[in-house]
């Protein structure tokens, strides 16, 4: 389902020297599947994750996902990201002037001014699956680290997207809510068949996952 090929990126440094971040990483991701990427801080996990997201293009290289070609000109970017990719950041990023559920909805709003029965019920369902129904009607400031971290996935979900990316989901949680974040997308891999990539610096979360990649000096093995 993903596909990359020679993606390379670099940044400008204060100095105006070239920092080569990517060079030439090449990855293929069947559909269904949980990769784990693991990597030093600083060694490119984000950009990685931010190229699959299509929040940054490559310098250089080829993306393609479910055999449509991303890094083309004419390719609407957004509106694939919008429907096709769910992110999960460290930071969870919860508006809180409205309930768990709510803001679990809330990317439904950006196609209707009006969420329907059927979002309501799966984002519900969703709730179920994550063990936070009890939740629903709570707002931001009131729950713990790991509930707002499962709403913030539910939220993910909500749009039934092809591809989840995970952003050092678990880096602000206490050891034993990190571990149940990341059972947590081993079952939601599991049970919704939805691919995961999750970047991580740890070796315990990475876990969870199915297969497990590492980014060094600008390439994956």
């Amino acid at each position: 389902m993903i596909k990359l090929l020679n993606i390379q990126k670099s940044y400008q440094d204060g100095e105006n020297r070239l920092n080569r971040v990517l060079c030439g990483v090449n990855m293929k991701i069947d559909k269904g599947e949980f990769v784990a990427v693991k990597g030093a801080s600083g060694a490119g996990k984000t950009t990685l994750l931010s190229i699959l997201g299509t929040l940054l293009l490559p310098d250089e290289g080829s993306y393609l996902l479910n055999n449509v070609e991303l890094t083309a000109p004419n390719t609407d970017r957004s509106l694939i990201r919008n429907k096709q990719i769910g992110f999960v950041f460290q930071d969870h990023r919860l508006l809180p002037q409205y309930s768990a559920l709510e803001n679990i909805l809330l990317p439904t709003l950006a196609y209707s001014s009006q969420t329907s029965a059927e979002h309501i019920e799966y984002a519900r369902m969703l709730m179920k699956l994550t063990h936070i129904s009890r939740i629903a009607n709570q707002y931001p400031h009131t729950l713990s680290g790991g509930e707002a971290s499962r709403v913030a996935v539910c939220r993910a979900l909500i749009m039934k997207p092809l591809l989840l990316l995970a952003d050092e989901p678990t880096g602000q949680l206490d050891a034993e809510n990190a571990r149940n974040i990341a059972l947590l997308l081993s079952d939601i891999n599991k049970n919704l068949q939805t691919t995961i990539v999750m970047v991580t610096h740890s070796d315990e979360i990475s876990q969870s996952a199915s297969r497990m990649l590492t980014l060094n000096e600008g390439g994956l093995v």
